[in-house]
């Protein structure tokens, strides 16, 4: 008796902690996402203020190591296997 009163005492604690931690994690996306709204809101605003200021030059094409290698090229011949 005494072992399932302190069991069901434990089990509301847990749930409790539990429904905290939900609402902080509520909270916390739902700050995230008005930073990131108005971060992009503002950043718009001072590109229009300012376009030459936030203009990065565009990367450096880099030559690629990796060329293109058809399907075709790789299948083995049928009357080399045969």
């Amino acid at each position: 008796m005494v072992l399932s009163g302190l069991a069901l005492v434990i089990a509301l604690l847990a749930l409790s902690i539990a429904r905290r931690a939900a609402r902080k994690l509520e909270a916390l996306t739902q700050s995230y996402w008005e930073l990131r709204y108005d971060y992009t809101r503002l950043r718009s605003q001072v590109q229009r203020l300012d376009p030459e200021v936030n203009e990065a030059p565009p990367p450096p094409e880099a030559p690629s190591a990796v060329t293109f290698v058809p399907l075709a090229s790789m299948k083995k011949k049928a009357s080399a296997t045969e």
